[in-house]
């Protein structure tokens, strides 16, 4: 094989071509709610995905790919499982199970409880809840009176699109009441972004014309 076709080599931690890396923004945070990350396939190497940085600076975090969910990747476990995933009326449809109310009493045991999180575009994550019975029947939490996006690098459609990685320490943060304790993990994606866009305002050679990335890994939550 020759140099020019061989593969790049890899970060065995971050899984991104070396030149890539984003190992230097990780930001390990401590937290008590457990988060499970549902990545669609098509996320899994977009290179500027917040996923993979959010699920390495978290400590209980897991990751798993997929987009169609036929039983529950979660484990029977005595923990209460919920889904970040707006509440509003305009998510209902005939072939849509409602979802179940989320019982106060669940938000009184941070250490019980275990979040699910649909990594992909707005269409996406929809997708792979219409396609998934498991989440359907999840109690959902949206956000509330969320701060603008710090995701600038992609044009967000309403103030209430976020990239995985804010939506889920915002999310944190409601939980266990503790916003401080997830602020460096987003003085960090702070990092990662600026990096992508200095990265996407390089010019192409042949047009002229900046280029800036094409970017995915945002969810859209309640405003």
């Amino acid at each position: 094989m020759s140099a020019a076709l061989a593969p790049r080599p890899k970060c065995t931690a971050c899984l991104r071509p070396l030149s890539a890396c984003i190992c230097r923004w990780v930001a390990p945070t401590a937290h008590a709610v457990e988060v499970l990350v549902l990545q669609h396939p098509l996320e899994v190497h977009q290179a500027k995905g917040s996923a993979r940085l959010l699920h390495l600076s978290l400590a209980h975090c897991r990751l798993v790919v997929g987009e169609a969910f036929a039983v529950p990747v979660w484990p029977v476990d005595g923990k209460h499982t919920l889904l970040l995933y707006p509440d509003s009326l305009q998510d209902a449809a005939p072939d849509l199970r409602v979802p179940p109310q989320l019982p106060p009493e669940w938000l009184q045991a941070q250490s019980r409880l275990r979040l699910v999180v649909l990594d992909g575009t707005w269409r996406k994550s929809r997708k792979m809840l219409y396609q998934s019975p498991p989440l359907q029947q999840l109690p959902r939490l949206a956000l509330r009176n969320l701060p603008p996006s710090h995701y600038r690098i992609r044009k967000a459609h309403g103030p209430d699109q976020l990239s995985t990685l804010e939506a889920t320490c915002y999310a944190l943060s409601q939980l266990e009441g503790d916003a401080e304790r997830f602020q460096p993990l987003l003085d960090a994606f702070d990092g990662f972004v600026e990096y992508l866009e200095q990265a996407g305002g390089r010019r192409d050679a042949k047009t002229g014309k900046s280029c800036p990335p094409k970017l995915t890994g945002f969810i859209q939550v309640a405003s």
